[in-house]
């Protein structure tokens, strides 16, 4: 097992991995989009599964409704998965957040996290109502609950409410791409968002470390680990079509990370422009 923080009452690994290359969501375009998803089977995805958990890792993420990615995580703790399953929560498919919520409990999430899109539309619409509502619904589950956001200021707003249990933060301002303007990933964002896990005292879960496949996997490990708090963790999407020992490859590399951490400790401080991958 690669090394674990207690997050929320459960006992995470500091690597999770996603499930937006199932998805067919690359992040680049139409044609990356269409290869990840057809490659991304049911069988597939067990496969990956149970590579990512021989390789130390106990903890996926997926989204609630993309609809062979939400059957096979159901199949997959129906028959016993030892893996813990953090569902990202959207109601497209639903009348309301609240059978949204009801939906994945009975799945089996063992915590939950409200869309980065909803949440990045309440900040806009100073709605704190709606959010307070979600997480007591789903805290009446008995669920560890958190927000997506896509930009520190929703984040900070959300923060400021102190309803949530944790965060999960966006690396890259990539919000825009659910208003119809199309992808945003700019450097410039990534000090801002890890200054703003820094200074939010709840657990974070960091993502889009990586700029969906922009920057180096090591390079950006190394900076996420340096830069998010010790009770952190970050989730990294997986697509093995690229690199058939892709999970195992990034799990030994935290590992490294994490290893090298403990021997020579790393206090982030303020990042300013001289950050690495400040523009």
């Amino acid at each position: 097992m690669l090394p674990t923080v207690d997050f929320c009452g459960l006992t995470l690994t500091r690597l999770l991995i996603g499930a937006n290359p199932f998805g067919g969501f690359s992040h680049q375009n139409c044609e990356r989009d269409l290869e990840m998803k057809t490659w991304s089977t049911p069988e597939r995805i067990l496969e990956t599964w149970t590579r990512a958990w021989d390789a130390g890792l106990n903890t996926f993420v997926t989204n609630n409704e993309t609809e062979h990615v939400i059957n096979t995580t159901s199949r997959y703790l129906a028959e016993g998965g030892p893996m813990q399953w953090i569902g990202q929560i959207a109601m497209r498919s639903y009348s309301t957040m609240m059978d949204a919520l009801d939906a994945a409990k009975a799945i089996g999430a063992s915590a939950v996290y409200f869309h980065g899109g909803y949440v990045d539309a309440l900040y806009k619409e100073q709605d704190a109502a709606t959010l307070a509502q979600w997480v007591a619904h789903a805290k009446a589950l008995g669920l560890p609950v958190g927000v997506a956001g896509h930009s520190p200021l929703v984040h900070d707003w959300v923060n400021s409410l102190d309803l949530v249990d944790f965060h999960v933060v966006c690396i890259f301002d990539c919000g825009s791409l659910h208003w119809g303007d199309g992808e945003r990933f700019r450097l410039e964002d990534l000090p801002l968002a890890y200054e703003c896990i820094q200074r939010i005292a709840k657990p974070c879960i960091a993502y889009k470390i990586m700029g969906s496949g922009r920057l180096d996997a090591r390079m950006a490990l190394e900076y996420c680990f340096d830069h998010i708090k010790p009770g952190d963790v970050c989730n990294v999407g997986m697509h093995r079509g690229d690199k058939d020992d892709m999970v195992e490859e990034n799990a030994l590399m935290v590992e490294e990370i994490l290893c090298r951490q403990r021997r020579t400790p790393i206090h982030p401080v303020h990042m300013g422009s001289d950050a690495p991958f400040a523009s």
